[in-house]
């Protein structure tokens, strides 16, 4: 049975969990006073799970996956990767970040662009090959001369998950990477990632807006109330693995979409 966990607990905790968040509080000042961005948030993700985020606009999602990535420093509370505070995570290269939008450098290749990070952090061997790799993983092979503008948007963002797995991190950050692409799209990326993630092992922290694209790849979805971004609720979510097209249209699948937007709905209260 699908368990829900209020905004009170704390999922147990695995016996070595990847990323810890306690008491977690971010506020951001302006001229008018100050904005509470997040407030006393905990989670505890496993390796190898694949966590996504969902909540209102401006919740705080992005923010809690900034301050995961060492991006923004919080206000209070304690973030853990690896064992590790965010600082030294992000030097010892334990995570790579995907963003809403590919930002990738249209006078490079699609190669060079996959070979940034590794260049960036001048990480030895044979980088062309390792990027090669990559790009065949995301199924982009054939396409190391191109240039970004010559990729459809779901290539473009392809390319950018296969940078962000070149340098081989543990834990990949994806913040609403498929939000800007149309329903088929998003679908068929969807099951790809599905398909990256059960072949690497990689731990994944997702934020999406979409019901439906949480319930269908995670491992649990964490929901958020409306700012101040509180945790109001995990859910379990029992699919089973792996998951394809007719995983969209069991009776659990729509049974956990209800449990999710009924949190949801609780959070807006």
């Amino acid at each position: 049975m699908t368990q829900v966990f209020t905004s009170q607990a704390v999922h147990p905790p695995s016996s070595d969990p990847i990323v810890a968040v306690r008491d977690l509080q971010m506020v951001f000042p302006h001229p008018g006073g100050q904005t509470v961005a997040l407030q006393d948030a905990n989670l505890s993700i496993g390796r190898g799970e694949f966590i996504s985020l969902i909540g209102p606009s401006g919740c705080g999602k992005t923010t809690l996956l900034r301050l995961l990535a060492d991006l923004v420093q919080p206000t209070a509370g304690t973030i853990l990767i690896g064992g590790q505070p965010p600082g030294q995570a992000r030097r010892a290269r334990q995570y790579g970040y995907v963003f809403q939008a590919p930002a990738l450098l249209e006078w490079r290749t699609v190669l060079s662009n996959v070979t940034l990070p590794l260049e960036v952090m001048n990480v030895p061997g044979d980088r062309a090959a390792r990027a090669r790799e990559m790009l065949k993983l995301v199924g982009l092979a054939g396409s190391e001369r191109r240039y970004p503008w010559q990729l459809s948007g779901g290539m473009q963002q392809r390319v950018s998950i296969a940078r962000a797995l070149a340098f081989d991190p543990p834990l990949l950050f994806m913040d609403e990477p498929f939000g800007a692409l149309d329903e088929i799209t998003r679908e068929h990326l969807n099951l790809e990632l599905l398909r990256l993630w059960r072949e690497t092992g990689k731990t994944v922290i997702f934020v999406t807006h979409s019901i439906s694209e949480a319930v269908f790849l995670s491992t649990r979805v964490v929901v958020m109330t409306a700012r101040p971004g509180k945790i109001e609720g995990v859910v379990d979510i029992d699919l089973p693995q792996p998951r394809g097209d007719d995983t969209r249209e069991l009776p659990r699948f729509f049974e956990l979409m209800t449990q999710v937007r009924e949190l949801l709905r609780k959070g807006h209260a």
